[in-house]
């Protein structure tokens, strides 16, 4: 039997894509009995072992509970053929800014792309991507551009659009990886409290895939990152989270600060990225709360980016806890 690490260099068989004909969809991302946008906090206390080590087959186990949770069906790899569809390239978008103590986890990385193929996803047909190779090896990836296998590189490799694109205050050129080689988008941010934005999560993880991300932090990332998320290829492309809230950072972020290191043991799933986005906000502050910090509205960054990706205007999602299925288990 193949090792979970066996799977990023050799694999197996076929895919879908979410999208209209998907038993998921975007229209799914509200709960068929509530009407609600529905968010699922998947937890596991004993996730890290005593050596402070992610327990791999409990994150298996993790990933499992919470998409089965989201979908309905209990069975893993029926769950994951009603997310991805066949014959497409899947992408899954990490974030390794952080440095290693605080980046994408390789044992959920493993996780997906064992259920993806598994589900039918070939090897060839899934991409494991970030900024750059620096990034990637944060999380503990390889460089690996050999399209018979599972393929992981950065933009620094697959390079930028030459034409710009425009929505609001974002003038920015795409990453080739979001707009060529992927039909869909699995968004893998790491929950961190951030120094501008407030709090970094799902969609501030786009931060990710275009050139110039350092003209979209003014007015502490607002509406910098509630703009970027309309850009069409990020808000059609992107349609699901599995956030890694496993380990995470609650204050002087997005760096790695060991002695803001947080142990929330949980995925954070959903397709409403907004919703996923305050669930995400109300655990950091929740966590600020409990180590005496000040709240982030106190702190001088609350994201208000995320009410504003809500509006009218950007409709991206719903930041009304009114209007949110919260599932935790």
């Amino acid at each position: 039997m193949k090792s979970r690490r066996d799977f990023l260099k050799t694999a197996a068989a076929g895919a879908v894509l979410l999208g209209s004909n998907s038993k998921l969809g975007l229209a799914a991302a509200l709960d068929q009995h509530t009407s609600k946008s529905k968010v699922v906090v998947a937890r596991d206390a004993a996730l890290h072992g005593a050596d402070g080590k992610l327990d791999e087959k409990r994150v298996q186990a993790l990933l499992d509970r919470a998409i089965a949770s989201y979908t309905g069906y209990d069975k893993p790899v029926e769950a994951w053929k009603h997310i991805v569809p066949v014959g497409k390239v899947i992408g899954l978008k990490t974030n390794g800014l952080g440095g290693k103590g605080i980046s994408t986890h390789l044992a959920l990385v493993l996780a997906i792309c064992e259920r993806l193929q598994q589900a039918g996803v070939k090897p060839g047909e899934i991409v494991v991507w970030d900024r750059n190779a620096r990034d990637l090896e944060a999380c503990g990836l390889t460089i690996n551009t050999d399209s018979s296998r599972i393929r992981c590189y950065g933009n620094d490799v697959s390079g930028f659009e030459d034409q710009q694109e425009s929505w609001g205050v974002a003038h920015i050129k795409l990453s080739k990886i979001l707009t060529r080689d992927c039909a869909m988008i699995l968004n893998l941010p790491i929950l961190k409290d951030h120094g501008m934005a407030g709090v970094t999560f799902a969609m501030k993880n786009m931060y990710g895939v275009v050139d110039r991300p350092q003209s979209l932090h003014a007015g502490n990332c607002n509406p910098g990152v509630a703009d970027l998320n309309c850009i069409p290829s990020i808000r059609e492309k992107v349609r699901f989270t599995i956030g890694d809230a496993m380990t995470s950072v609650y204050d002087g972020g997005p760096g790695f600060h060991p002695e803001r290191l947080w142990r929330p043991n949980a995925l954070i799933v959903g397709e409403d990225r907004v919703a996923v986005d305050h669930t995400a906000w109300q655990m950091i502050e929740r966590k600020r709360a409990e180590a005496g910090v000040p709240t982030l509205e106190a702190a001088g960054h609350a994201p208000r980016y995320i009410a504003t990706a809500a509006d009218q205007a950007h409709n991206l999602g719903t930041n009304d806890p009114q209007h949110i299925h919260l599932l935790e288990v």
